[in-house]
């Protein structure tokens, strides 16, 4: 199973990396970002749209006739348009959802950005954000985008993870932590 995990993973950032590529030689990185992340919010909102990419019953006569529609309607760039003609030529189309996360990294990356999780107990203000994001900016050397959530389940404090570095400051963590050496004595 984990070799699968591997491989689609591998699969989909040698994609992603090809796309950059592309994108980066004719001058149009910036608007296939905007393109992937409009059918990426479109993809994530539509169930129809998850199901007919995970479905491999589909011809792929149908495939190109619902992506030509959709590049039509998202107005995609032609390089964009002709990858993901690619994908589904080549059956990888299913990977796509990987293949957007890895090239919207690198983007990222090329930018000098990092992209990082940050959970809070409580809603946190624009300027806590922002402060945060500052702070932790400063220490790693490069900018800090959060993606930032909100649960109640954390008791007080945050949890925030970097890639794999991850600080958890949450006293739901620390009861654990504390239940956990009771059960050990």
């Amino acid at each position: 199973m984990s070799t699968n995990n591997s491989f689609s993973t591998e699969t989909s950032e040698r994609y992603a990396r090809a796309l950059f590529e592309v994108g980066k030689e004719a001058g149009e990185l910036e608007k296939i970002e905007a393109d992937i992340k409009n059918f990426q919010s479109l993809h994530d909102s539509s169930l129809e749209l998850k199901n007919f990419i995970k479905n491999p019953t589909n011809t792929i006569e149908v495939q190109n006739k619902i992506l030509s529609i959709l590049s039509e309607k998202l107005s995609f760039s032609k390089n964009l348009k002709n990858f993901f003609f690619l994908l589904i030529k080549k059956r990888r189309i299913f990977f796509v959802k990987k293949i957007v996360a890895s090239f919207l990294k690198l983007c990222l990356k090329k930018r000098g950005e990092i992209k990082a999780s940050l959970v809070s107990s409580k809603e946190l203000t624009l300027v806590e954000l922002e402060n945060i994001s500052k702070e932790l900016s400063l220490s790693m050397g490069s900018i800090i985008k959060f993606d930032y959530k909100v649960d109640k389940d954390l008791i007080g404090g945050l949890k925030l993870q970097l890639g794999s570095f991850m600080i958890d400051t949450s006293i739901k963590n620390k009861l654990k932590k504390y239940e956990q050496e009771m059960l050990e004595k």
